[in-house]
């Protein structure tokens, strides 16, 4: 159980391998975000560490992802113009259930991006 995260590089056809991802906690009164972790994802586009919070210490409540979308597409040589169309992605989503796994992978190109509650 737990929270978790995978991106996939759908205009290379692989895993998102060195994109950093930022964590954070939201929804205090102000809207305000609270930065958790950030990591660089490893060669399956996955947390190095593994989970992003384990069962144990996954809470209910609002949650951020930010995903360096255009910095990693810079990195692998594509050429984008400036301002990029996706410069980072940011998906905002709650956990209802503690004791359920939450996985929020992402599909995405420099042009667009796909996300769903995986398994």
């Amino acid at each position: 159980m737990g929270l978790s995260t995978h991106v996939l590089d759908t205009m290379h056809g692989t895993p998102a391998a060195g994109m950093g991802v930022a964590l954070y906690t939201t929804g205090g009164k102000d809207g305000s975000a609270t930065l958790v972790k950030h990591l660089v994802l490893n060669a399956d586009g996955r947390n190095p560490d593994g989970l992003l919070y384990d069962t144990q210490s996954l809470q209910k409540g609002s949650y951020r992802l930010v995903f360096d979308v255009a910095a990693y597409f810079r990195a692998r040589g594509v050429e984008l113009p400036e301002p990029p169309f996706l410069d980072q992605v940011s998906l905002d989503f709650g956990i209802a259930d503690v004791s359920q796994h939450y996985h929020v992978p992402l599909l995405v190109s420099p042009w667009s991006y796909s996300t769903y509650r995986g398994s």
